[in-house]
């Protein structure tokens, strides 16, 4: 008789909320093995008894089978003693210590609920809040670890006898589902206009289905929040849309029926497909099939979505457009409105109904956003889908808070050494937005059972940031400031277990705080993060105008630009074809006086000098405009000759390039030959500084990353111009080059003080 061995085993990573017990239990069985399982604060734990071989091949199955939405970052194995269970169970959770373990993102509907939602058969046909172990709410909806129905924004919900039963059923796929519900025991919709409100799922479906046919907007309760929807081919609608919601030119993003839709909106490769059926069902920007001026000014791109909740399909299937503006529900800056009674309150005005679930939504979660660049996927906004995974393992055991940058803030919260990444929360510089980054702070660290006066908080090294303020009230002992463009750097080498790697970093963004109190931007570092990174070039510096205004009017930033190369000889910028306004004339003559200039090595900044100089006049409405606008205008003309921009003596100087540009502007030269040379020469004197500081510092591998790199014609120009060197070349992969990836970067930097 095969002598019986006993495995304790533990299982990390994301593996609560994804049918990860259920599928424990039926392989243990399969194995004729006794035991249990249990979620627990650090993930799932296993008590395995059996044969040897029987152990090893469960243990092989629970690598190879898993639940396609887990994932497993370590399975740990020990001998036990065994106990000589007669079966094998899943027993109650444990909370025990400090949680650890990670939070399953929220999962799109599966196929075979869509199949229930639309078999008239099934009773849980045309249910909106259907859903299983392979799909449906999870961290919009969890209060608490470890993840139970108790711990959920379905606690209220009392299970009917039938859902009882097959959450109790070992062969059915809701078999320990815990946001499981039908009609006759969970929540329901009702749409409010007004003093009108329409009771029942299908007829509060069908009223707002008619709203979107007559060209209205609609709010739409989602998983992380609300949705301002209206027809995307119907222009006024869209247009009003735009002026309720004070957002001026910024794209809006469309959900599409189904994917033949998609392909029908904008070019789909392969690879774009794939993303956008994904688990993680982001929004996927890809190049317009065909204009909708409305939807998309000023871009080549739109931004599309397939339906990820039973309710979207269940519009969709009653009627709705094909393709809906669907964005989140706010004032242009603020954060999506989530709570039923805020909603009713900041909505009014705009939409002329909501659509409102009675399921709870624990926390805003926005949707994520990613593009298949020139170097691969890369996510611009991180959030539904995606967050709050882990993205990064660091070698700390002390908890460490990093608080972000104010731009496109998310925060990092670091425990045990899982490094996880909070959804996008917003621009602090907003009242509203200020108040959901401490929402999400108090969220976290709740989560996680993280006490203040345990942390190590990281923040910004800008004194008057926001996240900055926010760190210095904290009740901790220690603080530690991390300056913003190693930060960005950080991230790659976080995101890729590199901390000891050296490298050469090249961070480029509009605005940073830089250790001698100056605006960097366009700033080339040496080292690892390990050993430190060292600032060992940059842009050649100007005097910006007004500071922070130069980010709102490109012509300021022009002026401060210009200020360098004026020599006399330059045509006057308020005539033809320039026809600069005279806010320009005003930012000059603060140049020469010198009062309220600040100096500046940005390289975003001299992106909107450049567009300012070929036709981008006005203020920007929303952040990075005119940089988008210039990309644009280059992509429609073929690459042609190469501006230059040596690299000498630590800086990449600019001077020479703008002055053919202005030269060339001034005889006639098309501002898309323009723009396109300009990207191509950028590249280059990129490239060749590159190549130099590597030669120079021993390195081999170049890191990318800051809000300019999200250009992916200046990307792709760029890693063109460096294959020959055969160097190397790093970007962000987990989280975005923007903003967005700071709290990583500079969770990784903490990280490594503390271990110095």
């Amino acid at each position: 008789m095969e002598q019986i061995r006993a495995h304790a085993i533990r299982v990390r990573g994301i593996v609560q909320g994804v049918g990860f017990r259920p599928f424990v239990y039926r392989l243990a069985r399969e194995h004729a093995l006794t035991g249990w399982v249990l979620n627990d604060g650090a993930g799932v734990r296993i008590h395995a008894e059996g044969g040897v071989e029987s152990l090893a091949a469960f243990e092989r199955g629970l690598r190879e089978g898993a639940p396609a939405a887990a994932q497993l970052e370590r399975i740990e194995s020990a001998e036990t003693t065994a106990q000589a269970f007669g079966d094998f169970r899943i027993v109650s959770s444990e909370p025990g210590s400090q949680p650890t373990a990670g939070i399953t993102p929220d999962l799109p509907v599966c196929d075979r609920c869509l199949t229930e939602l639309f078999d008239a058969t099934d009773r849980r046909a045309g249910y909106p809040y259907i859903n299983c172990t392979e799909c449906g709410p999870r961290y919009s909806i969890v209060l608490g670890l470890p993840y139970d129905r108790a711990s959920t924004t379905m606690r209220d919900w009392t299970m009917c006898d039938r859902c009882a039963a097959e959450y109790d059923a070992l062969d059915d796929r809701r078999f320990h589902a815990q946001p499981t519900a039908c009609a006759e025991c969970g929540p329901h919709h009702e749409l409010r206009a007004g003093d009108r409100v329409v009771t029942g799922d299908a007829a509060a479906i069908a009223a707002a289905v008619t709203l979107l046919g007559e060209g209205r907007i609609v709010a739409i309760k989602g998983l992380g929040g609300y949705h301002l929807a209206c027809d995307a081919d119907q222009p006024l609608a869209v247009r009003a849309l735009r002026e309720r919601k004070f957002r001026k030119e910024k794209p809006f993003a469309l959900m599409v029926r189904d994917v033949a839709v998609a392909r029908r909106t904008v070019v789909l490769e392969a690879e774009s497909e794939a993303l956008l059926t994904s688990v993680e069902r982001p929004i996927v920007l890809a190049p317009a099939r065909e204009s909708l001026s409305e939807v998309a000014p000023d871009t080549h791109e739109i931004g599309v979505m397939l339906p990820y909740t039973p309710l979207h399909h269940l519009l969709f299937a009653a009627g709705s457009p094909d393709r809906l503006v669907m964005t989140s529900a706010n004032r242009s800056s603020e954060p999506i409105a989530y709570r039923d009674e805020d909603a009713a309150v900041r909505l009014a005005g705009i939409a002329a109904a909501m659509l409102v679930g009675a399921r709870p939504i624990a926390r805003r979660v926005d949707d994520s956003v990613v593009r298949l660049g020139a170097a691969g996927p890369a996510i611009l906004r991180r959030s539904r889908g995606y967050a709050p995974g882990a993205v990064a393992t660091l070698p700390v055991t002390r908890p460490i808070l990093a608080l972000g940058a104010d731009l496109k803030n998310t925060v990092t919260l670091v425990v045990r050494g899982r490094a996880m990444v909070s959804q996008h929360i917003g621009d602090l510089e907003h009242a509203e937005a200020r108040t959901a980054f401490h929402e999400t702070v108090r969220d976290l660290l709740a989560m996680y059972e993280v006490a203040d006066d345990e942390l190590l908080v990281a923040h910004d090294l800008h004194p008057q940031y926001a996240s900055t303020e926010h760190a210095l009230a904290l009740p901790n002992s220690e603080r530690h400031a991390v300056q913003h463009h190693r930060a960005h750097i950080a991230s790659v080498l976080a995101e890729r277990g590199a901390l000891d790697e050296r490298v050469l970093g090249i961070a480029c963004d509009g605005t940073g705080y830089g250790d001698d109190g100056a605006i960097w931007g366009g700033e080339f570092f040496a080292g690892s993060v390990a050993e430190g990174l060292t600032r060992v070039g940059h842009l050649r510096p100007v005097l910006l105008p007004g500071g922070d205004a130069a980010a709102r009017h490109p012509v300021q930033s022009a002026a401060g630009f210009l200020a360098a190369i004026d020599d006399g000889s330059l045509p006057d910028f308020a005539g033809a074809p320039f026809g600069f306004p005279q806010r320009y004339a005003e930012a000059r003559a603060l140049t020469a006086s010198g009062i309220r200039c600040f100096q500046s090595t940005s390289i975003g900044r001299l992106f909107d000098a450049v567009a300012a100089l070929l036709g981008f006049t006005r203020a920007i409405s929303y952040e990075g405009q005119a940089a988008i606008w210039l990309e644009q205008v280059a992509r429609t003309a073929p690459r042609s000759e190469v501006l230059s921009f040596p690299f000498v003596a630590g800086e990449l100087d600019f001077r020479q390039a703008l002055e053919e540009i202005v030269r060339n502007r001034a005889r006639g030269q098309a501002p898309a030959e323009i723009a396109r040379s300009f990207h191509s020469g950028l590249a280059r004197g990129l490239a060749d500084a590159a190549r130099d500081l590597c030669e120079m510092h021993g390195s081999r591998t170049v890191a990318l990353s800051g809000g300019v790199f999200q250009n992916d014609l200046l990307l792709h120009d760029l890693l063109a111009a460096l294959a020959p060197s055969r160097l190397t070349v790093w970007t962000n992969q987990a989280v975005p080059p923007n903003d967005g990836g700071i709290s990583l970067g500079q969770a990784a930097m903490a990280g490594v003080a503390m271990r110095g």
